[in-house]
């Protein structure tokens, strides 16, 4: 059993959108092998009310609060700095100040760090070994959204996407060991960090098949007559807005030309002005719901038409698991170890999306059988222990190496 400094950039509960999900349950994997110390920042008020939910997993815990929107502000200090905006919407003195008060009080084998502007807190503490969860390259991410964008974003954007990998290389550099989501994201920081030595391998996501599982006696939130085609995600988050929005423009329209009863709805937390916009006689947005599944097993098809997204998506994983049919984007669906085809779809342009959801409309017991394989495939690929078991045998090399010392 290893001291472990757990550092993440957003509470790990509740696991409501996709790095929390993650988040969330590498913390209690962590947990029920180690002591878990872990440093966290809050940035949506609601969920402080989750702090003792997610307190009995730690040895000790340290939240900081944040206000996204000052957070913003402060994060343009890195213009003056010369460094990646992400770092200084992370920085707390508090933080640092726990940080080396734990450090001081504990003998740390390791530090774990979920997602890159973490790494600044446990580079306070050079002797302690850390493992990186990068989750996805996020410069390339940044770099994405550039062309998407008018100046002066557009310019920030490719800013922050240089400075931030440049971020990211001093970190894996420094880590025993690195992690990405795929091995997709592997390649791409290796192909953008030549002469790269440390060791940097894909961590893969999984889904808890148990809670997202079919129930009959499940109620349907969907009018009797409608063809529902379901989208979900965090509402605030760019590459979501994005994928709505030209799925609800250019996709939906020629749809319902063929087929009126078709109705769009777009479900999780936090809408922005863009996606409430869309709210129409075709369109529904229902903001925060107290439970997906019902929106996910009664969906005639669940659409993931991202096109600026990174990795493995939970929400298709959760789809699948579900049961229920999925036609997503080509990238998204080359990430996850599935059959196209047979246990999901993939589809790039609205023309390919208005074909392959017609195909399986016409075809239920096609959509049917592809709904049971994909929750098979989730079953058999999928679990979260199977794929966070990668850390620990660098987890055990540290430990090791303590106890000799």
């Amino acid at each position: 059993m290893a001291n472990i400094l757990y550092l993440v950039h957003r509470l790990p509960y509740p696991p409501n959108k996709g790095d929390k999900v993650r988040s969330f349950h590498l913390l209690k994997h962590l947990a029920a092998r180690h002591r878990v110390f872990l440093g966290t920042f809050v940035d949506d008020p609601e969920d402080m009310q989750f702090l003792e939910t997610v307190r009995p997993f730690c040895v000790e815990m340290h939240a900081v609060q944040i206000d996204p929107r000052w957070g913003k502000l402060s994060s343009l200090r890195g213009l003056m700095t010369g460094e990646a905006l992400s770092l200084p919407f992370y920085r707390d003195a508090g933080m640092r100040e726990w940080v080396r008060r734990i450090a001081g009080a504990e003998s740390f084998d390791a530090s774990v760090v979920f997602s890159s502007p973490m790494a600044q807190y446990a580079m306070l503490l050079p002797d302690v070994p850390m493992l990186v969860d990068f989750v996805d390259l996020d410069s390339a991410k940044w770099t994405d959204y550039a062309p998407n964008h008018v100046w002066p974003m557009s310019w920030l954007y490719r800013r922050e996407g240089q400075f931030l990998l440049d971020f990211e290389q001093q970190v894996a550099a420094r880590a025993r060991a690195s992690f990405f989501v795929t091995d997709k994201e592997v390649d791409l920081f290796l192909a953008r960090s030549p002469g790269h030595q440390a060791p940097v391998q894909a961590l893969g996501n999984g889904v808890d098949a148990d809670f997202f599982a079919p129930d009959a006696a499940r109620p349907s939130p969907f009018p009797s007559g409608q063809l529902p085609l379901v989208f979900t995600g965090a509402m605030d988050y760019w590459p979501n807005i994005d994928a709505v929005s030209w799925f609800a423009t250019d996709v939906l329209p020629t749809l319902r030309e063929r087929w009126p009863a078709i109705h769009f709805y777009i479900v999780g937390r936090s809408p922005s002005a863009t996606v409430e916009a869309l709210a129409s006689d075709g369109v529904s947005v229902t903001g925060t719901v107290p439970d997906v599944r019902p929106y996910l097993q009664h969906a005639a098809l669940v659409v993931a038409p991202l096109r600026l997204a990174r990795g493995i998506q939970n929400k298709i994983l959760e789809a699948m698991a579900m049961g229920r049919p999925v036609i997503a984007s080509r990238s998204c669906v080359q990430a996850i170890e599935a059959q196209a085809g047979q246990e999901l779809i993939d589809a790039e342009s609205s023309e390919d999306f208005v074909r392959e959801v017609s195909a399986l409309l016409t075809s239920a017991a096609r959509a049917e059988a592809m709904g049971a394989a994909g929750r098979e495939r989730v079953l058999a690929s999928y679990s979260w222990d199977a794929h966070l078991a990668g850390i620990d045998r660098h987890l055990a090399q540290l430990t090791e190496s303590s106890v000799s010392r």
